[in-house]
């Protein structure tokens, strides 16, 4: 058993929010953290880019990572969303159990 937190920055509170609730109420996440806006500045297509984001991060069993990944793209407007998934190390063993708890099986 394994936990990853997965990070993806919105355009938007708002897009953070229903990004983690569709999550959430699918069981592909146990919890989301919706941060306070940050100052993003960034290369795309060319230009450098300075715009404001909300960090998203959620929380899940590590073989979710892909399903989790693409249930964002399809909600997020960003063309190439930044979808990071961070493994962890060390995770108290009843938060770990409340986390597979809370999430499903994934479908191979």
């Amino acid at each position: 058993m394994n936990l990853i937190e997965i990070c993806v920055n919105c355009p938007g509170t708002e897009i953070a929010r229903r990004i983690a609730a569709a999550l959430i109420e699918q069981r592909l996440v146990a919890c989301a953290n919706v941060h306070s806006p940050i100052e993003s500045r960034y290369r795309w297509k060319g230009n450098v880019e300075q715009e404001a984001e909300v960090p998203l991060v959620v929380k899940t069993r590590e073989e979710l990572f892909g399903r989790v990944a693409e249930a964002i793209k399809t909600m997020h407007p960003y063309e190439t969303p930044s979808i990071i998934g961070t493994a962890a190390s060390q995770v108290d063993p009843a938060y770990l159990d409340w986390i597979y708890a809370e999430t499903k099986e994934p479908i191979d």
